[in-house]
């Protein structure tokens, strides 16, 4: 590197020389006056100051005086001035030349600093940018170092924050003086030592943390820069990580809020059922109301258990807590059990079913896509008219089966559509009149969702609604679809 350097020092004050006898050999032969050849040189040196700065320049504006005084003024070919006004025109021409070599030089400075300070900005700027991204504060610890480092190309970047023992590195060799990074951060002023400036990581007047840096090509003003935005970006972090455990200490509390106000609900009227045909039966009903009264315990007894199993499941399946026995199945095996186990809910409805008997084979938990399938027809049951029926079709679309179970129900609105799928939303207008706790069709989504599918709703208000569950189709290792189809 230092060889490099010498030798492009020496090339160049070469061309300095071999620039000056060139320009004096073509004004000789052109046989110009003294003002061109004063001009000519003059414009050398600027050229030169500008490019490769005043040392160069120095070399230039003095072997220019040397050159014009001996091939230009009176006597030539002497170094002596005998006239007054030469004496004038040589010092003229050796101060305007040292003159104008000092601006351009002090202006190319001016150009490179303004250029660095650009450049130094536009880091800074890229360098805000990666802190932005990161929002999780221990992940933006780890990687604040490396972030400075790869966007100033510094060697080694160590920083030590409050209330954090830890040292964190750029790299796993990056070495400093621990003890002056951690008196930075006490003390809040910065300071250099043996090449590494040590910077206070400040927010307003309190310190947050220490950086240091080591092989860096910075000023003061970057650092100082540099400090700041990794103190912002500490304290944004901390409090985007507090905001988070607000948000989901309140999404918490809202959902025991609204699973106990669900079940609740859902639980008081099986449980007065109960209590009214206990005491009827203990104060001595007839020998043929008795079955009745026990018939209506069992059926609310059954209830009972589906809320209780429908929440512990919608606790397991959001704790991701289960597994999926998955297989290549027709829908219609799914599909049949289904219809018995919302029988409750559809017995007063006509169902249509439109099937094609071509449907390729999909891959899926029977147990739990039958589930599924009960959730939406027990779902269209309960919010459809007595009498309303209700249609089952499936068709291909794309890699996907979908399964679309359509009612003549109320409807829903736009605003609904959002919230339907939402744990316990029931729907302001069902709330009290159709039995439920919100839970079914929540879980049926998150079911979906572990196959790889999605559950939609179209709805209109007062023309009913239409849930659709698109499953990837299963094609086994050298299988086409046709070969599968069931």
């Amino acid at each position: 590197m230092v060889k490099n350097e010498a030798r492009i020092q020496a090339a160049r004050f070469c061309f300095v020389v071999a620039a000056i006898a060139v320009i004096t050999a073509v004004d000789l032969r052109l046989h110009v006056n003294v003002t061109t050849v004063a001009l000519t040189f003059l414009i050398a040196v600027l050229l030169v100051s500008a490019y490769w700065g005043l040392r160069y320049a120095l070399v230039m504006a003095l072997g220019a005086a040397a050159a014009f005084n001996f091939y230009f003024l009176p006597p030539i070919g002497s170094f002596r001035i005998f006239h007054r006004q030469d004496w004038v025109a040589f010092f003229a021409f050796l101060t305007t030349a040292l003159v104008a070599s000092n601006l351009a030089e002090r202006a190319r400075r001016d150009a490179e600093s303004a250029k660095h300070r650009r450049r130094e900005a536009e880091q800074l700027y890229q360098l805000s940018q990666r802190f932005l991204a990161s929002e999780n504060e221990l992940a933006l610890l780890n990687a604040l170092p490396l972030y400075v480092k790869q966007t100033f190309s510094v060697r080694d970047v160590c920083m030590v924050v409050a209330d954090h023992p830890s040292i964190y590195r750029s790299s796993p060799g990056a070495a400093v003086d621990e003890s002056l990074l951690r008196l930075t951060l006490l003390r809040g002023e910065p300071a250099v030592q043996n090449g590494v400036a040590y910077i206070p990581l400040r927010l307003s007047v309190r310190t947050v943390g220490a950086l240091a840096v080591s092989g860096y090509d910075l000023s003061r003003e970057t650092l100082d820069a540099i400090g700041s935005l990794a103190g912002l970006a500490i304290e944004r972090a901390r409090a985007l990580d507090s905001l988070s455990k607000n948000q989901v200490t309140q999404e918490n509390q809202r959902l025991q809020s609204a699973l106990l106000d669900s079940v609740t609900q859902e639980l008081h009227a099986p449980l007065a059922t109960i209590k009214h045909n206990v005491t009827n039966l203990l104060n001595g009903a007839s020998l043929g109301d008795q079955r009745a009264l026990l018939t209506g315990i069992d059926e609310q007894t059954d209830r009972l258990n589906r809320i209780v199993d429908e929440a512990a499941e919608m606790s397991q399946l959001d704790g991701g807590n289960f597994k999926l026995d998955l297989g290549p199945h027709s829908i219609q095996e799914a599909l049949q059990p289904a219809l018995k186990d919302a029988k409750a809910a559809i017995e007063n409805h006509p169902i249509e079913t439109a099937l094609p008997s071509d449907l390729p084979l999909v891959r899926f938990d029977l147990a739990r896509m039958r589930e599924v399938l009960m959730h939406l027809l027990d779902n269209a049951g309960k919010y459809s008219a007595p009498g309303a029926p209700i249609k089952i079709t499936a068709e291909v679309k794309s890699d996907f089966l979908v399964v679309s179970v359509a009612d003549r129900g109320i409807g829903l609105d736009s605003f609904e559509q959002t919230l339907i799928f939402d744990k316990f939303y029931r729907g302001g207008r069902q709330r009290y009149t159709s039995p439920g706790a919100g839970m079914g069709l929540p879980i049926a989504k998150v079911i979906v969702a572990a196959h790889g599918g999605s559950i939609t709703v179209v709805s209109q208000l007062g023309s009913g609604s239409v849930f659709s569950v698109s499953i990837p189709i299963y094609v086994g290792p050298g299988a086409s679809r046709q070969a599968l189809a069931g």
